[in-house]
C-alpha cells in the first residue's frame, strides 16, 4: 500500500496522453473534414 502514489500518477500520467492523443486526432480529424468540404464545393462548380 506505500506504493499507491506511484500507481496513481502512473495511471495518471496514461489518462492524459491517451486524453492528449484523441484530442490531436480530432483536430486532425476536423480539418480533414474542413479540406474535404472545400474540395467537394470546388468540383461542384467546376461541373456547373
Amino acid at each position: 500500500m506505500k506504493n499507491l502514489g506511484y500507481l496513481f500518477a502512473a495511471y495518471s500520467v496514461v489518462w492524459l496522453a491517451l486524453f492528449g492523443y484523441i484530442c490531436l486526432l480530432y483536430n486532425q480529424q476536423c480539418k480533414l473534414q474542413q479540406e474535404l468540404e472545400a474540395l467537394s464545393s470546388k468540383l461542384k462548380l467546376k461541373r456547373d
